[in-house]
């Protein structure tokens, strides 16, 4: 049991999160994300690669995969905010509007709860596009792994 509540964040890579912290990334999306995509889920949806039928659709041209557009908050979570060694629990998406080939999108994680008990954190989730309409708009539930190198590990195994 850790001495303090503070503890169960210590061994985090980047330590307990703030409420109210935010991390962004843009990106713009391609192609090759649509054929990577399709390729590891099995998604080949005509929406994603048939120019004309999707002209036709709803959306009025070629869209990217959801899990294109909601990948982004995969790397502000895991690289950012709360950082390393953070995994998705659970999450709440709703998919607001679709993303096409060659558009800018933004995640962005701000952290609206932190627990002292665990290392999990709420998160207000969502990714625009470079108008900054949304395209997703969520919550999300995290789990921060402690991350520690092979000789950190051996150390405390020895201790």
């Amino acid at each position: 049991m850790p001495e303090s509540s503070n503890d169960v964040w210590a061994a985090t890579v980047n330590g307990k999160p703030k409420i109210g912290a935010v991390a962004r990334r843009t990106r713009r999306t391609t192609l090759r994300d649509i054929d990577l995509f399709s390729e590891m889920t099995g998604d080949f949806n005509p929406l994603h690669y048939d120019a004309e039928l999707a002209a036709g659709s709803v959306f009025g041209r070629v869209i990217v995969q959801g899990g294109v557009t909601s990948g982004i908050l995969n790397a502000v979570v895991a690289e950012d905010l709360p950082g390393p060694g953070t995994v998705f629990l659970q999450v709440s998406w709703r998919f607001v509007q679709a993303v096409g080939v060659g558009e800018e999108i933004t995640g962005e994680v701000e952290v609206i709860g932190v627990r002292d008990d665990k290392p999990i954190c709420q998160l207000k989730t969502k990714v625009v596009n470079a108008q900054g309409e949304d395209c997703l708009t969520g919550e999300a539930t995290v789990y921060v792994a402690a991350l520690r190198s092979a000789a950190e590990q051996k150390r405390s195994a020895v201790a």
